[in-house]
């Protein structure tokens, strides 16, 4: 009995195999593969730390720069804390259903020159953060102010 062979040419060699094994072994291999990267990346998406995203605008720098603006032009103050309620909005309006619904950016408790003076000691203490991880500090406080 005669069996089928598929017939290969690698790298001047012959490789002989039986039809239908070899197929399904590089099926095989192709289905494990893929499944490998797609258990890769779900980790990606699972990891503690995800990835950041690129922020733009005038609050896209350190805090010594804003410690440096503030300190040059008193006025430019306004122009960062509008930045970030903005950035703060932003925020707000990406969180899924149920999540920070209703919170205040400004509340009675915590009014924008508390904001700001939060603003300015966060940086003032961390000059080589960004700005945004001062107003993401900001962002967290005043989720504590809405929970009292």
């Amino acid at each position: 009995m005669v069996a089928a062979f598929n017939q290969f040419k690698c790298a001047g060699n012959l490789i002989v195999r039986p039809a239908g094994q070899g197929i399904s072994r590089l099926l095989l291999v192709l289905t494990l593969s893929s499944i490998a990267f797609l258990a890769t990346d779900e980790w990606r998406d699972l990891r503690a730390e995800p990835l950041k995203a690129r922020i733009v605008g005038l609050g896209a720098t350190t805090c010594q720069r804003f410690n440096d603006d503030v300190r040059s032009n008193p006025s430019v103050r306004r122009d960062y804390l509008a930045w970030a309620q903005g950035f703060m909005s932003g925020v707000l309006l990406s969180r899924p259903p149920g999540i920070d619904e209703g919170l205040d950016l400004a509340p009675a408790t915590f009014d924008l020159i508390g904001q700001l003076h939060f603003l300015e000691d966060h940086c003032s203490q961390n000059a080589a953060a960004d700005f945004a991880d001062a107003v993401e500090a900001l962002y967290k406080r005043l989720r504590k102010e809405g929970q009292m």
